[in-house]
């Protein structure tokens, strides 16, 4: 798919970078990994957003990593469970992420 297109040409830059001379731009080599991990929080959204069997159970194995900071898990789903409300903020959330 794209999103695999997409990941593959991603580490192939990183590993360039990790060959060449990454140490030499610091804040370039940072703000590089904090837009790998935007990729990543895209994905998985984007995995989500079909909402079969293994997308529910995706979601609800990622945001149970959530539970540890108060209050975020009912930012991000909503409620207490995966349902509704958080299918439709995955979805705003994963047209808005890119941009």
């Amino acid at each position: 798919t794209g999103a695999s297109f997409v990941f593959i040409l991603t580490y192939l830059h990183i590993l360039r970078g990790l060959n060449y001379s990454f140490s030499y731009l610091p804040l370039s080599w940072y703000s590089g990994l904090i837009i790998f991990f935007i990729f990543i929080v895209t994905a998985f959204m984007g995995y989500v957003l079909p909402w079969g069997q293994m997308s529910f159970w995706g979601a609800t194995v990622i945001t149970n990593l959530l539970y540890f900071i108060p209050g975020l898990i009912n930012w991000v789903c909503g409620g207490f469970i995966i349902n509704d409300p958080t299918l439709k903020r995955f979805f705003v959330l994963h047209f808005i992420f890119p941009f």
